[in-house]
């Protein structure tokens, strides 16, 4: 079982600190921070890089460095939920683009749960990929 918690910061009229269990870091959330709904948009691009990363190297691709740029746009009723989603991946180094889309795709159709919790709601997640090479 996961567990977490939330607690308001006295004087601040909107800011609460999160904290997961056992974690070593917190969050601040609304003023100050960050909001809920764009810390899950950084939760799915950390979710599905961690993915792509560790796909890549399985793979033995020559991976350098990853990017992954994430923008939603929500609807305009409560609850508004992300409607669209869309990833961009920035992937440094001699990778073949062909192991860079099995990777992506593995990510988000098998293992990146966020990116599962997104589509469930209903939004469209899109994605584009980047490859820069190593300079020879």
């Amino acid at each position: 079982m996961v567990k977490g918690a939330v607690k308001w910061v006295p004087g601040k009229e909107f800011q609460f600190i999160g904290r997961m269990e056992d974690d070593k870091c917190s969050v601040i959330l609304g003023d100050g921070g960050i909001s809920p709904m764009k810390l899950l948009l950084l939760s799915v691009a950390g979710c599905t890089a961690y993915d792509v990363v560790m796909i890549l190297q399985k793979m033995r691709e020559p991976i350098k460095g990853l990017e992954v740029e994430i923008s939603g746009e929500r609807r305009e009723e409560h609850p508004r939920i992300y409607t669209k989603v869309h990833i961009h991946y920035k992937i440094y180094g001699n990778v073949k683009e062909e192991k860079a889309r099995r990777a992506i795709e593995l990510s988000q159709d098998k293992y990146c749960s966020a990116s599962a919790h997104v589509k469930l709601s209903g939004a469209v997640l899109t994605y584009s990929l980047e490859i820069v090479p190593d300079d020879e």
